[in-house]
């Protein structure tokens, strides 16, 4: 039982823990998610845990946290995993851990705040509105229950500034990282957006453009029931390659796509490359209120800036045509600067019980934040826009 103020009055608020999503229903959990960011629905996450990509078998073991008043109406969630790992979440810790060890204390259960395999950013502390609570007070009730099960920590992932804020006000560490997104400046057209870079760099991105179309392969932006049981078993395909040749370890399997495309419907927009008719290679996004999130690509052949075109200029494309404000084209790719996505910071949060880790881990963090401040200024520089004269 957890106990705070809310708008100068006290309420008792109860935390649980459910070992599935489906223990919660999915009216209550999206009024509190909302419908802005779809990684935090919970379709998407059902679409995980049923599929088993999200389980015992991966080391993701639901935890979610429900945060109830006192007549026991759900007033937030969070999507929490109980870990006895540290992959497939995109901010790394694995040298707090093997300290920890070196100290004769075990890092591992840790409870790990996040969307499952996403590095994508978005809130992660789902307060219902008109609740009356902040999401320091979840945060606070995720602090008791590292304290309760005896885990070494819990990490709040690729959140929003606003919760990083509220958590960092009630002592959780604060972590910066980078991204690179790309920012609709109300383009009409692709072209309007060449316009808008330098000369060299509008150059480019036409010859990238032209070499991939001219690769003897068709592009199709297929969405929902567009996108048909034959497109997702040649996409677990690409996606097996891709995870092969960088990671080696495949999370998701191939009931998960289907599932999603199900139950996320025209969210899901997946840019396909064909040849003679059968799909080659693709690149899976879900579209959000004001953005489209790339998520995983993958391809069975060699084909010039196949990539760029797929994962990049497709998705620009799309994003215009739909008036969204953004493309979030996942984790990591300086790369991505010479297309016209910029860096932006991500923010995370991170309570740790042990009081020699965690001072350390606040030294550390002290310091690397200005340097990331600083990289992602100097990344900036590297910008293909035109400088306004």
């Amino acid at each position: 039982m957890l106990r705070i103020m809310s708008d100068g009055a006290p309420q008792e608020l109860t935390l649980r823990l459910h070992s599935s999503i489906a223990e919660i229903a999915a009216t209550e959990w999206d009024a509190c998610a909302g419908t802005d960011n779809p990684f935090v629905s919970h379709a998407f996450l059902a679409a995980l845990e049923e599929s088993g990509s999200a389980g015992p078998r991966t080391g993701w073991l639901p935890q979610h946290a429900a945060l109830r008043d006192g007549a026991g109406r759900l007033v937030a969630v969070a999507p929490a995993y109980a870990k006895s790992h540290s992959y497939g979440e995109y901010i790394f810790d694995h040298a707090w851990a093997h300290a920890l060890e070196r100290a004769g204390s075990r890092y591992y259960p840790k409870l790990q705040v996040a969307v499952p395999f996403s590095p994508v950013p978005g809130p992660r502390l789902l307060i219902r509105p008109g609740s009356g609570i902040g999401p320091e007070a979840l945060g606070e009730a995720l602090a008791q229950v590292v304290g309760q099960l005896g885990l070494s920590s819990a990490h709040v992932a690729f959140c929003t500034e606003a919760e990083w804020q509220a958590l960092g006000a009630v002592g959780w560490l604060q972590r910066l990282g980078t991204q690179f997104h790309w920012t609709n400046d109300g383009y009409g057209s692709f072209e309007d957006f060449l316009g808008a870079l330098s000369s060299r760099k509008r150059k480019q991105l036409r010859r990238e453009r032209r070499d991939a179309q001219a690769a003897g392969l068709t592009f199709r932006t297929l969405r929902g029931a567009e996108i048909t049981r034959r497109h997702w078993a040649a996409f677990h395909r690409f996606y097996l390659d891709t995870v092969d040749r960088k990671w080696g370890s495949a999370y998701l399997n191939a009931r998960f796509w289907p599932l999603l495309s199900e139950r996320l419907g025209e969210r899901v927009v997946l840019m396909v490359a064909e040849r003679d008719g059968e799909p080659v290679a693709g690149a899976l996004n879900l579209m959000g209120q004001d953005a489209l999130y790339g998520r995983n690509w993958g391809t069975t052949v060699e084909a010039p800036f196949l990539h760029f075109e797929l994962c990049y200029y497709q998705a620009i494309d799309f994003a215009i045509a739909h008036g969204l404000k953004r493309v979030e084209a996942g984790a990591q790719g300086q790369h991505k600067i010479q297309r016209g996505y910029l860096p932006v910071p991500t923010y995370s949060a991170h309570w740790i019980a042990h009081r020699g880790l965690r001072r350390a881990v606040a030294e550390f963090l002290d310091a690397e934040r200005p340097a990331m401040e600083q990289e992602m200024a100097e990344l900036a520089e590297a910008s293909p826009f035109r400088e306004e004269g």
